[in-house]
């Protein structure tokens, strides 16, 4: 594979069948993105690595294109200096170079070079809108309810909201640094945590990674078995929205129904698969547990009576004036700019992005399963609704598909502890959108570096634009909209 704009072969990341990698100097660095954004590519990652007594500091940036990741790897030879800034090709760099300077003290030539994660600088420069009547309204960190911390800053003239900025980064809590204190077959439980109600995304990035390091494939059934728990996270996910965005509209009849599905859906998983929540359930090698005969077949049945039921809300969402209202041409994002801002996941297939890797780069199961993409393209919440009704069919449909064709057979076949040095990427797309992990390994079988990824870093900034020309107390409903992780983002 050549890569526009650069002077030498991608080659394979070994074990990781949709990556491939390419060094590039300072100019090819700029050339490649550019060519590679020209070509549909979005950017997944941007992240540093420090030198070792091996190896120069490099900065790494992974290009999503055609269902496959592209890693672009800049070598970074004096620390003094600094690397060219990605944001006029990706906007959504800006937050990811400035996040890589305060981790590591590698700095882009960028022009912003706020902090994003030393919150104890004070006199943080938000960016002001002058004009008369213009107000500034500080809304966090700290928020009514349980909600983890941001900050954000409105500008407005009456209700109108003008421009809003964001300050993220309050529960950074150093996983990338836990993960270096981690042996390759531990990191798994780590990865599960990194967004709570991502687990089964980040688990499976992360063991997929791990086994692409040590040259295994898990058995057939524990493919399908992760699967499984993927679109069930997916569901009990959206089932969640779903009720939370009707109750944000003033419709709590929405949040009672779909809080009700929800249980009855978590109790399923539970007989099922002896969780509520599906933590720690993918290992290296497989799963954890097999399916419980005794709970395939209610499990079965729950789904596809949630199906019914959520077809049945689904026509009381559209038919009530009230909800129409706040939904329909609320927090717009046309497709061209959701295309320009990176936009990617549910978010981003509301607005006419049809990205999805279940179908674009389908990996075991799904190359057999051949989901549905959902895609739309108004770019509203009455879109993102949608997207999400819609999907919450498909992973009904395939949930059945799944349970109906599990094959026989080991659920789990022990990893062996990868001892050389290598990198391996893991991409799996979660209920919010692709969810990556890059994985260095150490000797001896330790981490040397692991960088999780998640579709919040790209769709945050989006929200800022989202929100333009809408009223303050619309902010809740289009936020909730997105849904985007605090703690995924984070890191």
């Amino acid at each position: 594979m050549r890569t526009p704009g650069a002077t030498r072969q991608a080659m394979p990341i070994p074990g990781s069948p949709s990556a491939a990698r390419i060094s590039v100097d300072a100019a090819g660095w700029i050339r490649a993105a550019r060519d590679l954004a020209d070509a549909g590519g979005c950017l997944l990652s941007l992240w540093a690595t420090r030198p070792s007594s091996t190896a120069s500091a490099m900065v790494r940036a992974a290009v999503l294109i055609d269902g496959r990741a592209l890693l672009l790897e800049l070598s970074i030879a004096d620390l003094a200096l600094s690397y060219p800034s990605l944001r006029e090709i990706f906007p959504s760099a800006g937050r990811m170079q400035r996040a890589a300077f305060d981790l590591l003290d590698i700095r882009s030539d960028d022009a912003d070079q706020r902090p994003w994660l030393r919150h104890s600088d004070e006199g943080y420069a938000f960016i002001r809108v002058e004009g008369e009547g213009v107000h500034e309204i500080p809304v966090g960190p700290v928020h009514a309810g349980i909600i983890e911390p941001g900050h954000f800053r409105f500008s407005t003239v009456g209700e109108k909201v003008l421009r809003l900025e964001q300050r993220l980064g309050y529960v950074h809590k150093g996983i990338e640094w836990r993960f270096e204190q981690m042996s390759l077959l531990e990191g798994h439980r780590l990865a599960a945590r990194v967004s709570g109600d991502s687990a089964v995304a980040y688990s499976w990035a992360y063991c997929q990674a791990l086994e692409g390091l040590a040259g295994v494939t898990p058995p057939p059934r524990a493919l399908w078995l992760r699967a499984l728990c993927l679109e069930l996270e997916r569901l009990q996910n959206h089932l969640g929205d779903l009720g939370a965005l009707g109750n944000d509209a003033g419709f709590a009849f929405g949040l009672t129904q779909f809080s009700r599905l929800k249980e009855l859906l978590t109790r399923a998983i539970e007989a099922a698969l002896g969780r509520r929540y599906l933590m720690d359930t993918i290992v290296p090698g497989g799963m954890a547990s097999d399916l419980r005969e005794s709970g395939e077949g209610p499990l079965a049945n729950c789904v596809a009576s949630i199906a019914q039921a959520a077809m049945k809300l689904r026509g009381i969402y559209d038919d009530h004036g009230g909800v129409r209202d706040r939904f329909a041409g609320a927090g717009c994002v046309e497709p061209i700019l959701a295309r320009r801002l990176g936009l990617i996941g549910l978010a981003g297939r509301a607005s006419g992005q049809a990205f999805d890797l279940r179908s674009d780069g389908a990996w075991a199961p799904y190359d057999e399963l051949a989901p549905v993409k959902i895609a739309r393209e108004e770019g509203d919440v009455a879109a993102r609704v949608a997207v999400r009704f819609d999907e919450l069919q498909e992973s009904c449909r395939l949930i059945g598909q799944i349970l109906g064709m599990l094959p026989p057979g080991p659920w789990l076949d022990p990893v062996g502890i990868p001892y050389g040095q290598a990198l391996a990427i893991g991409l799996i797309e979660g209920w919010r959108g692709p969810v990556m992990i890059a994985l260095e390994s150490g000797p001896n079988g330790t981490i040397r570096r692991c960088h999780p990824q998640d579709p919040s870093w790209q769709n945050w900034p989006v929200l800022e634009h989202a929100i333009i020309g809408n009223i303050v107390p619309d902010f809740p409903l289009i936020n909730k909209s997105f849904n985007l992780s605090y703690s995924g983002h984070d890191l």
